[in-house]
């Protein structure tokens, strides 16, 4: 009886061993496709990655600011949204394509951001960010759009192509005209936080009174996203825009330039299949990729 009880105990503690191994990995191969993920989508901004001795992560901008990868605690999804790192940022997975509904609670795709990150590429201050902003076309008039990372491009890429279907779908017209806004250097309503349009990365279109979460019940605003028209989403992702109606705090009419996010999603999104590198889904020949992969398997 005492041999077995030994020996399930060592099964036990074996079984533990495998897991902890096992998620041990899962967190490594992560933790490369988000500072990959990264690297790609702010290209010149993110310069390096590295490890210090006591194993905390950081990607390395520009400037020379270091900006921490997982601070390793335990928090809410308040604490999230209030003191968000990069892996809290990069931890939900944005689902490309068209959605039913609302999201279920706190599934926020795309809404947690690490103003550091955000301040060092668009601007840290309101001078700084004005000083970046492009008058971007969107067909019947301009509006001012961030021009740093491709921001302002991505955002007249998207309306070139929405344009001439709104010509033929009233229904598409209905949502884009008239725009909500674009740059606006405010703070979210009921924080303290700077709202995605201080940097002139975001875009309200039309406004529906059943488009906010604090505005309609969440029955009533899913019934506005089932509606609305997938040509709009599917458009504004290609050029790497996440869209708030995937958000249990939903936000219809924003769309956010936010290209980590969306390239994560694109690249590493399905987990179906069993892959033998870490970096299998991104397009690893490029040689600007494959420089990023070579520095992070090195520091990493």
């Amino acid at each position: 009886m005492r041999k077995r009880i030994i020996v399930f105990f060592i099964l036990i503690c074996m079984c533990f061993s495998i897991h902890e191994k096992v998620r041990a990995v899962d967190y490594n191969t992560t933790l490369k496709q988000d500072i990959l993920c990264l690297m790609m989508a702010y290209p010149g901004y993110i310069t390096d990655v590295e490890k210090d001795n006591g194993g905390s992560v950081y990607i390395v901008m520009k400037s020379g600011k270091k900006i921490l990868y997982d601070d390793k605690r335990e928090k809410s999804f308040e604490e999230k949204f209030q003191n968000t790192d990069l892996q809290d940022m990069m931890e939900q997975p944005y689902q490309l394509g068209t959605v039913d509904e609302a999201a279920q609670k706190n599934s926020d795709p795309g809404r947690l951001r690490v103003y550091s990150l955000l301040k060092e590429v668009y601007g840290d201050n309101k001078n700084s960010v004005e000083s970046n902003l492009k008058m971007a076309n969107l067909g019947y008039r301009r509006f001012q759009f961030n021009g740093n990372n491709g921001a302002s491009i991505s955002l007249e890429n998207a309306m070139k192509e929405l344009m001439p279907i709104s010509q033929k779908r009233g229904d598409i017209l209905k949502c884009l005209f008239p725009s909500s806004g674009t740059f606006n250097y405010r703070y979210i309503s009921g924080t303290g936080m700077l709202s995605p349009h201080s940097f002139g990365i975001a875009i309200d279109l039309a406004r529906d009174r059943r488009d906010y979460w604090k505005w309609v019940p969440r029955a009533e605003g899913s019934l506005r996203i089932k509606e609305y028209p997938r040509e709009i989403v599917e458009i504004f992702e290609k050029n790497n825009f996440v869209w708030g109606g995937k958000w249990s705090h939903f936000d219809t009419l924003h769309f956010e330039y936010r290209p980590e996010i969306i390239l994560k999603s694109r690249y590493f999104g399905d987990k179906s299949q069993n892959k033998k590198y870490w970096y299998e889904g991104a397009p690893y020949k490029d040689e600007s990729v494959k420089n990023y992969i070579g520095k992070i398997n090195e520091k990493l």
